[in-house]
């Protein structure tokens, strides 16, 4: 019996013990000293996607990835990279999912003609059934 709740207690407490001790990144919630280069960082944050949050910009998570991805924005553009660049390397890394302004791709460009074709056919059988009416 005692090695039953033991198990249980251990399979209850396993993710509490999973929270990470780590301190935040260093730019994770410090803004730059140069308020053009924030005014950078803060534009390409509010176009990247969270990816716990999923309905979130990273400059509007409180998540622990958003977190180390506001660190990598800001220590980037810190070092002078372009922001295109430093969003060319997000979707790269996290995959075209983190950005809230996709591209037309080999894997994208249906999202974009379907919409198209569909509303071109209901204008048609609209236009044809206005057209006996």
């Amino acid at each position: 019996m005692i090695r039953l709740f033991s198990l249980v207690f251990a399979l209850l407490a396993a993710p509490a013990l999973a929270q990470s001790d780590m301190p935040d990144a260093p730019y994770a919630n410090v803004q730059l000293e140069d308020p053009s280069q924030e005014a950078e960082a803060l534009e390409l944050m509010a176009t990247l996607r969270c990816l716990t949050c999923q309905s979130q910009s990273i400059h509007d998570s409180d998540a622990p990835i958003a977190g180390d991805m506001r660190h990598q924005v800001r220590s980037r553009i810190l070092a002078g990279e372009e922001p295109e660049n430093i969003r060319a390397w997000m979707i790269e890394r996290y995959g075209d999912y983190i950005s809230y302004e996709p591209t037309v791709n080999a894997s994208t460009w249906p999202l974009f003609v379907v919409p198209v074709l569909l509303l071109l056919a209901a204008m048609g059988l609209f236009w044809r059934r206005m057209r006996r009416a």
